[in-house]
């Protein structure tokens, strides 16, 4: 994307890199046992979704302090998916390999939504409207 406008939320690289999570996490979890279908699925994916939506509801508000709070809203909902992961890993629903991989996005995610509030928190310190 390099230096492209940001029109919409979904030109977030940390908008994007979440979308992958959810899109990884919907189908591994497809895989879980049918008893945890209304139990850790239902947990699991409404938390990773409520990461994406939490970005895009704080691309759309109108000031930084605004945007923030969304955006570490997100961050609580990462942290969430992360704790449930380790359940369904301790509880054998997930292998090593399936873990692993969604350990791998899960701290890219992180990583890249952490920065993101860095930054923005940056700005609206800077900001005189903050």
């Amino acid at each position: 994307m390099g230096n492209a406008k940001i029109n919409n939320f979904t030109d977030l690289k940390v908008w994007q890199e979440a979308h992958k999570l959810v899109l990884v996490i919907y189908k591994i979890t497809e895989n879980f046992p049918k008893h945890e279908q209304f139990g850790l699925v239902s947990q699991i994916r409404r938390a990773v979704v409520s990461i994406t939506s939490n970005i895009a509801e704080g691309f759309s508000r109108a000031t930084l302090k605004d945007k923030l709070k969304f955006y570490v809203m997100a961050h609580g909902s990462l942290t969430e998916v992360e704790n449930q992961l380790i359940i369904a890993r301790d509880l054998l629903y997930l292998d090593k390999t399936n873990y692993e991989t969604i350990s791998e996005q899960l701290l890219y995610t992180h990583k890249i939504l952490n920065s993101f509030i860095r930054s923005t928190n940056a700005l609206a310190i800077n900001s005189p409207s903050f």
